[in-house]
């Protein structure tokens, strides 16, 4: 039950709650969620199948399960780690940016201009990436917490800190979405909202983007591909059922983001309602979903608006502390076995490193450096990432021999459904989607920002992934005992 909900915890998060949402609304309604749940089972379980084998069997985090199955492949488990450090890096400004709202949801220190508070008093938000504008002070205490707790669940390890964590945060999250799911369902014009997210529009079936947001949402719902789900199972007793962990936490992930869009766009109904305009007028997208408009909608609930306001920016908080904290586990693990070293040591330099490379974020351009940032890491990184790794594991390694361990401990059986997801289905779709996002950025800039921002925010954060990734992988093992396959670290 801890790995569940350690895994679910990694899964559930920022996304789920505001990318979701739009994402469905902008990708067709009800025709993203056939898609949607086509790219969960070919894509989505299969992988995350396969990585919990990958972890279990190698009993080591990405780049030594890697390793040990070939040292060929070590360099794309140092990628992912490298993923997951500029995730953490900028991720961490998202939740402290719920904190700073869950402070002032207590008096709606938002409620006159949603969007100049956001824009102007949390973000100080400059002109442009390049112009910083000094570090917002204001938010350097809720990124301070944010980094302590991160630093506390991992420094006291998986059982002490991760597990425990997750045991508290991850029920509390679902009922408090529920919460306000069941109360937003009740309020006067939520049907619409709910309308808008749900309604299908078949036209929209063979358009490529929303097979491509779809694919693209799974990579981002399930965190998989960036090293979290082979380090978290390779902590799993050896005899555990990993496709039934699987499904899982696949399925609770995704239950948990319908739960969230229900919630969502049932109080952005009724604010459409309230201002007698339309729900496409007042449904935002990305980060001003979650900081703008929800504000707004939050300020026409009456006396229940302080209540809301606290409840869903907790739960923001929530759900960003645990993929933060999974996250970051992921980097430190690999550490722990490349440098032989134990946890609290890793803990200290690797959480001090990030926090301090945190703070470019916490500027008056973080908002720019995020997008840029987390656009070519999400895009690229993470889904060239996922290529690479089906295609290492399905057509070179012998798929066959992790098959067998899968299966040797696992109720449901991984059959040839589950090969074929690997070795045809995920490779077509993954490199579909990540080459058109290539070709088109490679003809559009992204968002319309500067060549020079896009080349050393986006282009040169890809290419530290892709050539970091190779020279860490040429360091030499401090312990090269871990490189035996079955042998268990206890050092981790």
């Amino acid at each position: 039950m801890g790995f569940i909900l350690a895994a679910v915890g990694s899964a559930v998060g920022l996304g789920n709650i505001w990318r979701f949402p739009y994402m469905v609304a902008d990708n067709g309604g009800g025709i993203f969620f056939l898609v949607y749940l086509f790219a969960l089972l070919t894509a989505g379980i299969p992988i995350m199948i396969l990585e919990f084998g990958i972890g279990h069997k190698y009993r080591g985090g990405a780049p030594l399960s890697f390793a040990k199955m070939s040292r060929k492949f070590e360099w794309l488990g140092w990628s992912q780690v490298i993923v997951c450090f500029f995730i953490a890096v900028y991720y961490v400004l998202v939740i402290a940016w719920a904190m700073s709202y869950f402070y002032h949801s207590i008096s709606l220190g938002y409620a006159d201009d949603p969007s100049g508070f956001f824009y102007n008093n949390v973000l100080g938000l400059t002109e442009g990436p390049f112009e910083l504008g000094g570090i917002q002070t204001q938010l350097l205490i809720p990124l301070a917490i944010a980094w302590a707790i991160n630093f506390i669940a991992i420094y006291a390890g998986v059982k002490g800190g991760i597990e425990k964590l997750a045991k508290i945060f991850i029920p509390v999250l679902f009922l408090m979405v529920v919460v306000i799911a069941v109360r937003g369902s009740t309020l006067p014009g939520s049907a619409a909202g709910l309308n808008f997210m749900f309604e299908p529009d078949f036209s929209r079936l063979f358009d490529f983007k929303v097979w491509t947001a779809a694919y693209g949402q799974i990579f981002f719902d399930l965190s998989i591909a960036f090293a979290i789900m082979i380090t978290y199972s390779s902590y799993l007793p050896k005899k555990s059922d990993l496709t039934g962990n699987a499904f899982t936490a696949c399925f609770t992930n995704c239950g948990f983001s319908l739960l969230a869009g229900i919630a969502v766009f049932s109080i952005l109904g009724h604010m459409a309602h309230s201002q007698g305009v339309a729900v496409q007028e007042v449904a935002g997208d990305g980060v001003g979903l979650a900081f703008v408009t929800f504000p707004a909608a939050i300020t026409t609930l009456g006396g229940m608006a302080p209540l809301f306001g606290m409840l869903f920016f907790l739960a923001l908080t929530m759900a960003g502390l645990t993929s933060l904290i999974s996250i970051n586990e992921a980097a430190i693990a690999a550490l722990m076995d490349k440098l032989d070293m134990k946890r609290k040591k890793v803990t200290v330099v690797y959480t001090g490193v990030a926090a301090i490379c945190s703070l470019v974020i916490a500027t008056g351009a973080g908002l720019y450096i995020l997008d840029i940032v987390d656009h070519f890491t999400n895009n690229f990184g993470i889904v060239f990432g996922g290529l690479i790794q089906v295609l290492l594991v399905g057509w070179i390694f012998n798929l066959k021999s992790l098959q067998d361990h899968i299966n040797s401990v696992s109720e449901i059986k991984a059959g040839s459904w589950w090969v074929f997801s690997i070795k045809f289905i995920t490779p077509l779709v993954a490199g579909y989607t990540g080459i058109m996002t290539l070709v088109g950025d490679i003809k559009v800039p992204y968002e319309g920002y500067p060549q020079e921002a896009l080349l050393v925010m986006g282009w040169l954060v890809l290419a530290v992934i892709i050539v970091g990734g190779f020279l860490l992988s040429r360091l030499k093992w401090k312990n090269e005992i871990y490189l035996i396959e079955g042998v268990k670290d206890n050092v981790r």
